[in-house]
């Protein structure tokens, strides 16, 4: 794993996701009040980003089936999902955010709300 920056705290969306990919993997990060959470952003009942699901607190709904995961543990909540999803460490250091990611490489945005 390697840390690797995903913008700024500042343009990260409070209560929504935005999706990033580092590699090949695509990863849900979520911001909820002052904190910033990192899921892997593949549901694990269906093939649905998770970032693009509706945010409630520190649960998010996948947009598919209506799975609910904790965004802090990647624990599932409600069926139909039944697997929990990666969870990725998160840091915010002087106004930035960094999630260990899998592998190196560079981080492409692709924000879920736009």
């Amino acid at each position: 794993m390697s840390e690797v920056s995903v913008g700024l705290l500042a343009d990260l969306p409070v209560d929504t996701g935005r999706r990033v990919v580092v590699g090949e993997t695509a990863i849900a990060v979520f911001r909820v009040g002052d904190e910033v959470h990192a899921i892997a952003d593949l549901c694990s009942h269906a093939e649905a980003s998770l970032a693009e699901g509706e945010l409630f607190d520190d649960e998010v709904e996948c947009p598919r089936h209506g799975a609910v995961f904790d965004v802090a543990t990647g624990k599932p909540l409600t069926l139909p999902a039944t697997k929990p999803v990666a969870v990725y460490a998160v840091d915010v250091r002087n106004g930035e955010v960094f999630v260990d990611a899998p592998d190196e490489a560079q981080v492409q945005e692709d924000q879920a709300d736009e």
